[in-house]
């Protein structure tokens, strides 16, 4: 069967602008999916994946006709994806893997950054105590130790089948060769050139050096010669030598505090997966440092407590419901979630069936409940510029990958000589107890700086089985609306009953605690349903997109592929 690729961008803008920004009558059956003609993704008979680029979807594909298996494919993704995608695609920053086998083993691996031996708890607060946030989001003292280059030999250690060389060649001829810029992918460099020139201590002129226009090829010769590293020397190609040298260079000279004691001693780490049940179907997600698989759990375990109408009427009812078990589960993120290594994070009484009940006794189905009158529940004695891709091999092995840098652009820090973007991680942290990161999120004690600490994450990476078989694997990137998207659009396929694209491709709505309010997509609010959210006492506020959701259905008819029209995301199968 020849490759199977996603709607063309033209079809991409066709679906968004039908989707999203239908106001008239029946908005609701056309924005479930209950229309007469269904939106259905490509279809492929053996494998497939979904990620961001089409140039890191096609290169996963040809991994697996190889002979790779899904996660040769996943490690060949994520390279080329810090080529084609550097706005959110790394080898600066970190991220999390969700792997289920075809014989139903499940595996999570952590390879998320870590903070330096040299921070410390205050060191993003002025000598009046007050908070420096642009600190803790520019610049190399934002920037957390990278985990990407150790997570990517973990899992090959693991699970790979391939030459290592063999999964880095094709992100090293994209570097060298360079690839055609869209007209979008254009303006972004355009739009960042002075940010790079400020946080960066050496101009990048690969980003920085001319106009870009559509068409124009961008080349990234340093960050080939890293890739060229990493291929022939693997773990030390990057946290030790000449890469390692640019790294630490890079931090003098914009006053960061990575050492080469923090890349010697990274080490990413092998969790036990978050499992849990929701009707007939398993959720196979990852536990902390991330905090989207408890809380995608919370809210499906409670959820499973009501009966949905899926009457597109009743559509309010629905978001009524999910707005407030919303509030309760973030409450709960702020002030219970952490690195589990530093931090005792009760996991089973956050899931347990009791506390759950507790955490609901208070719920109105007729009226919101105030944020301020919502704390965390009594314990007995995260730019979204990240990034999701989904997997499956045509043995039925799957990953669910979700990796970041934080912010667009990370810090805007590009490593001279090596031409990579380090992350902004550390403003992942709870910079001051109170003090809202730059997603809105607040935290506590429990995520509180330390050297060596993983900062709190929300990318929820997600497999679920269906009957013990393999039926969906999902994921996105956005920040604190990882959660929520992840959970909306699980929902929109087994309440809703949405095809995978349509699960996808409909409009989202998040909530997250504080600030007290629900934020819908621009365009997308249909003013029957505001009107009644607004009766209940709930107030909306306008955004951009939410999230960029990319994940794989398995059907009695093949894999289908959904992925996101919010940007170039592309699925590719065989």
């Amino acid at each position: 069967m020849r490759p199977v690729k996603i709607l063309q961008i033209s079809l991409y803008i066709l679906l968004v602008s039908s989707i999203l920004s239908c106001n008239q009558p029946g908005t609701f059956t056309r924005q479930i999916g209950l229309q007469s003609e269904r939106q259905i993704g490509p279809m492929a008979d053996s494998a497939m994946v979904v990620s961001a680029h089409p140039l890191a979807s096609e290169v996963g594909v040809a991994i697996m006709k190889k002979g790779g298996n899904a996660v040769d494919a996943a490690i060949a993704v994520q390279f080329a994806l810090a080529v084609v995608f550097p706005e959110a695609g790394n080898i600066g920053g970190g991220g999390f893997f969700v792997i289920r086998e075809s014989n139903a083993n499940y595996h999570t691996l952590d390879f998320r950054e870590k903070a330096p031996m040299n921070a410390s708890r205050d060191m993003y607060l002025d000598e009046s105590g007050e908070a420096m946030e642009m600190k803790s989001q520019r610049g190399a003292l934002a920037a957390g130790v990278p985990g990407a280059v150790d997570g990517m030999l973990k899992a090959y250690e693991k699970f790979g089948s391939l030459p290592w060389g063999v999964l880095i060649d094709p992100s090293i001829k994209l570097a060298e060769e360079g690839f055609l810029l869209t007209e979008d992918e254009a303006q972004k460099f355009n739009n960042t050139k002075n940010t790079f020139r400020e946080y960066s201590s050496i101009d990048p002129i690969q980003f920085t050096g001319k106009e870009w226009k559509e068409g124009d090829r961008l080349i990234q010769r340093e960050l080939a010669g890293t890739l060229k590293r990493i291929k022939e020397h693997k773990r030390d190609g990057f946290y030790s030598g000449p890469v390692a040298e640019y790294i630490i260079e890079e931090m003098q000279r914009g006053g960061g505090i990575i050492s080469q004691k923090d890349l010697d001693s990274y080490e990413s780490v092998w969790r036990v997966p978050l499992v849990g049940k929701y009707k007939d179907y398993k959720i196979i997600t990852m536990g902390p440092p991330s905090s989207g698989g408890i809380i995608i759990l919370q809210m499906l375990a409670l959820l499973e407590k009501y009966d949905l109408d899926i009457n597109p009427e009743k559509y309010d009812q629905y978001l009524h419901l999910k707005t407030e078990l919303e509030r309760r589960v973030y409450a709960d993120r702020a002030a219970y979630m952490g690195d589990a290594d530093f931090y005792d994070v009760p996991v089973k009484q956050l899931l347990s069936q009791d506390y759950l009940k507790n955490r609901f006794l208070d719920y109105n189905p007729d009226r919101a409940t105030p944020s301020s009158a919502i704390m965390e529940g009594i314990m007995q004695a995260e730019s979204e510029e990240t990034t999701h891709f989904s997997i499956v091999d045509p043995k039925g092995n799957a990953v669910s990958a979700t990796t970041t840098i934080n912010g667009f652009m990370g810090s805007y820090v590009v490593v001279d000589g090596a031409g990579f973007i380090l992350n902004n991680e550390m403003d992942d942290f709870s910079i001051k107890p109170g003090f809202p990161n730059m997603y809105g999120l607040l935290g506590g004690e429990a995520n509180k700086i330390e050297p060596g600490k993983r900062m709190l994450s929300a990318m929820t990476p997600t497999i679920l089985e269906k009957n013990g078989a393999l039926y969906m694997v999902v994921g996105t990137p956005g920040g604190s609306t990882i959660p929520t998207s992840v959970f909306q659009t699980i929902v929109n396929v087994i309440e809703f009953n949405l095809s995978m694209q349509e699960a996808v491709s409909s409009r989202r709505f998040h909530s997250q605690w504080k600030p007290d309010h629900i934020f819908y997509e621009r365009g997308s609010l249909d003013e029957n349903l505001k009107n009644k959210m607004e009766s209940k006492g709930h107030k909306f506020q306008e955004r951009g997109p939410i999230g960029r959701v990319d994940a794989i259905l398995i059907t009695p008819n093949g894999l289908e592929g959904g992925a996101d029209p919010r940007g170039m995301d592309t699925a590719v199968g065989f």
